[in-house]
């Protein structure tokens, strides 16, 4: 399968896509803890989110299996020749070290694994913690690379990549707070360990011990000396343990909901991500201090990376914008040296603000140039509808009507300006595109013009009667008479609009010249309009 398919690109943004969301969940589990004041314990809410929990482990399991299949399937684009390789010996070579990193930090049971192995070989909590928390910011980061072309192909506007700065924000603050919270926990029940310093008090400090010990005997004077431990009552308050940068999320274990848990840890992550943890001290903890070092790490890392797209963009801008400025300063120079009267001058600033407002600085031609050929063509054909308005254009053939459109150029008239003069010379075709115009004949007839209309339209005419007579070779020349406009059109606004020159029109004509003249529509079409005796046409015709 081709990566750059489009139903490569839809498999790889559901796969980033529910993983992001299979990790989240997964890392709510701490939330469910709390505290209970009056039996100086540690709860968890009971509910069915850790079944839900599970199904989405579950589910990422099969998920992750067709993600290796597929990515077995699909080909890559080698670093050298910058081909696709589709040999599957190649890509399985290729793909094998990618797939090893994804099972180790993508796949959610892998990560239990080693956290199961890790409490095998007894270390303490908080070094599992602080193990989990280099493994979450792991996944992270393979997240991020595994997104990374998605990103370069569907986020291409300015406001989208700050979006996807945002959200990685947010993934970020999520796994602080997420693990302030749990440090939190974890600290507190530090608290009510030392509190009594007896063995059986261990048992006392879940609210539900039979879950964590299978031998516990429940007994009703040990728990209602626990519940009077002055010690252990002590952990609940802010002054009753050293808990440095964990004070408020011991205040948040006992006075909220999980929501609010939740919530409160996440806009917390956000503000030291934010500050560098320039608000916080850390106390005499290892574990604390070596946290708080990385949320300064952390966050000028993310940082860096912020300003450095801030930083490009601005010299994107910058470049167009001095470009610009640099081509008006030409202008008034060139302006001043030809010693223009101040009225062109005018019309000069007026004409250029409206071609740069109107393209937006846009080189609109090599836009096209870039772009595939059919792609071009439909791009055309969209903005060129002037086939509709011109029943000679609608009879000719789609490959005639397709050279007529790559032929036309892009301009800009400001309000006032007259298009075509009465007694000048008729030299092009103008499609308007926005704007309104006027056309005044010799009778002082006026014909509104506004989007979609056609101006010189009888110049097509012109030119087909020019190639149907001069079939055998013999010199033909137009009619001066006929070349010189009857009417004169003036932009009563600003108008923006594509021509197309005579001369270009020729060249598409004697291009084509054989398969319009055995075109019979278009030559009832010429009989019907022109202005030649219809015998001749006739004649020359067949």
């Amino acid at each position: 399968m081709n990566p750059y398919s489009r139903c490569g690109q839809i498999w790889r943004k559901f796969v980033i896509s529910f993983f992001i969301f299979a990790f989240l969940l997964q890392t709510l589990e701490p939330f469910l803890q709390y505290m209970k004041q009056d039996t100086n314990c540690i709860a968890e809410i009971d509910n069915s989110f850790v079944d839900i929990v599970q199904i989405l482990v579950d589910l990422s399991n099969f998920i992750f299996i067709l993600h290796v299949i597929i990515k077995f399937k699909t080909a890559y684009v080698d670093p050298e020749s910058r081909l696709l390789v589709y040999d599957p010996i190649k890509v399985v070579y290729y793909r094998g070290v990618d797939l090893c990193i994804d099972f180790l930090f993508i796949l959610p049971d892998s990560r239990e694994l080693v956290q199961d192995i890790l409490s095998e070989i007894e270390l303490s909590a908080e070094a599992i913690g602080v193990f989990s928390f280099f493994m979450y910011l792991a996944v992270l980061w393979r997240l991020s690379v595994f997104a990374e072309p998605s990103v370069g192909a569907f986020f291409e506007s300015w406001s989208s990549k700050f979006v996807v700065n945002l959200v990685a924000f947010l993934l970020f603050s999520h796994v602080v707070g997420m693990f302030w919270y749990f440090f939190a926990s974890l600290r507190v029940e530090q608290c009510l360990e030392e509190a009594c310093g007896e063995p059986w008090c261990s048992d006392y400090i879940s609210c539900e011990p039979a879950d964590y010990n299978p031998d516990f005997i429940f007994n009703l004077t040990l728990l209602s000396k626990w519940k009077n431990n002055k010690n252990a009552m002590a952990c609940f308050g802010p002054d009753g343990y050293n808990y440095g940068i964990y004070v408020q999320a011991v205040g948040l274990m006992k006075n909220s909901t999980m929501p609010m848990r939740y919530i409160y840890s996440l806009s917390w992550g956000f503000q030291q991500i934010s500050t560098l943890d320039g608000n916080q001290t850390p106390s005499v903890f290892v574990v604390e201090v070596l946290f708080s070092t990385f949320i300064t790490a952390m966050g000028a890392l993310l940082f860096s990376f912020l300003i450095g797209n801030i930083q490009r963009f601005l010299q994107a801008q910058g470049s167009r914008s001095f470009e610009n400025s640099l081509r008006g300063s030409d202008i008034e120079q060139w302006m001043s040296h030809r010693q223009l009267p101040d009225d062109l001058k005018s019309k000069i600033r007026d004409s250029e603000r409206y071609n740069w407002l109107a393209t937006r600085g846009l080189n609109e031609l090599m836009l096209l140039e870039n772009l595939p050929e059919d792609l071009q063509r439909d791009i055309r054909r969209h903005l060129f509808k002037f086939d509709k308005k011109l029943p000679i254009v609608a009879s000719m053939d789609e490959s005639i009507l397709d050279a007529i459109r790559e032929r036309m150029k892009h301009n800009t008239y400001i309000e006032g300006s007259r298009v075509l003069v009465r007694g000048g010379l008729m030299d092009k075709m103008v499609y308007i595109v926005q704007g309104k115009l006027e056309s005044t004949s010799e009778g002082e007839t006026v014909v509104p013009l506004s989007e979609g209309d056609v101006c010189g339209a009888e110049l097509i005419t012109l030119c087909l009667e020019h190639y149907v007579l001069n079939r055998d070779g013999d010199k033909f020349t137009i009619p001066a008479g006929k070349l010189v406009s009857k009417r004169t059109v003036r932009c009563l606004t600003n108008v923006e609009a594509f021509t197309l020159r005579a001369a270009d029109l020729e060249d598409v004509f004697s291009l084509y010249s054989g398969l319009l003249i055995q075109n019979p529509l278009v030559q009832g079409a010429i009989t019907k309009e022109s202005l030649y005796p219809k015998s001749l046409l006739r004649s020359r015709s067949y």
